[in-house]
């Protein structure tokens, strides 16, 4: 018996190759979807724990929602993504005002 495993790819042609490696990667990605996702309700369910506190975690939580907004297709319209930037941007010049 062999002790190293038999390298199956390169008895394979490049067809077969091609869909292994599409395969593969098929998978890797929706481990990691499934991954982010689990990180997203996660994070939800953080944000929604309590009210927030203050103007920094009330920022926090538009952020996200805007960050949402802005990958579906009506937050893609360029209107509406320089809108959203000029937002973010007032978050920061804002939350540099304010007194801590």
């Amino acid at each position: 018996m062999a002790d190293r495993p038999t390298p199956l790819d390169a008895h394979r042609g490049m067809a077969a190759q091609k869909a292994t490696e599409i395969r593969r990667r098929r998978v890797e990605v929706e481990n990691d979807q499934a991954s982010l996702r689990a990180r997203q309700a996660e994070l939800e369910k953080y944000l929604l724990a309590a009210p927030a506190e203050g103007w920094p975690e009330a920022v926090e939580k538009a952020r996200y929602l805007l960050g949402l907004f802005a990958a579906t297709p009506a937050g893609e319209d360029p209107r509406r993504q320089t809108l959203i930037a000029s937002v973010l941007d007032d978050f920061d010049r804002l939350l540099q005002e304010q007194p801590h």
